[in-house]
């Protein structure tokens, strides 16, 4: 985490206008509104339409496989250091397939010698993202299997978490009470 309390407070659930609440949908109404939530609440008319584009990612008209994109989305959250994204993403890529072992080694990134050739293709890709906003032609050559619908469902994904872990980081959004920090995304000099 980079900081350990927040910029911006969260709202109370009951503060929140309840349309916004009624955005969150069936798959949010079994637990506690999450602290991002609580935060972009904030923001009603941003919130609105994060939680659109948000919800085009995490649906099933996104065409990566539900781990591919899940291998995606914790591979930008770990580059950008984001603990409160990645402890999120952890228990979604593991309801999505991706096994603990895989997620412990999402963070060794795409040079590690245990991934498939397409699994390290969509790391490299999400590498090349998170470090320079391109992918480069070898890359984009390695992800050859992939649609191009596929593809641009790639780099949308990855830009949709970099902004939500810039979101994260800045506003300095707090863990929910279930998670915990993964030692490797604890920052000592945090504010």
């Amino acid at each position: 985490m980079r900081l350990t309390a927040p910029r911006i407070n969260p709202l109370a659930e009951a503060d929140i206008a309840p349309d916004l609440l009624a955005l969150l949908g069936p798959r949010f109404k079994a637990m506690p509104v999450l602290n991002i939530f609580r935060t972009l609440a904030h923001a009603p008319k941003a919130f609105k339409r994060f939680m659109a584009w948000g919800g085009y990612i995490l649906s099933d008209a996104n065409s990566l496989s539900a781990r591919d994109r899940e291998l995606v989305i914790l591979r930008t959250g770990f580059n950008w250091r984001s603990g409160y994204e990645w402890a999120q993403h952890v228990r979604i890529g593991l309801d999505c397939g991706l096994t603990e072992s895989e997620i412990e080694l999402i963070k060794a990134g795409p040079g590690a010698p245990e991934w498939q050739a397409s699994d390290r293709a969509l790391l490299q890709a999400t590498d090349e993202l998170t470090s320079d906003a391109f992918i480069s032609d070898t890359t984009w050559a390695a992800l050859a299997d992939y649609s191009e619908k596929q593809r641009m469902d790639l780099v949308m994904t990855v830009a949709q978490y970099t902004q939500v872990s810039m979101m994260l980081n800045t506003f300095g959004v707090q863990l929910d009470e279930d998670l915990t920090l993964d030692p490797d995304l604890s920052d000592t000099g945090a504010a």
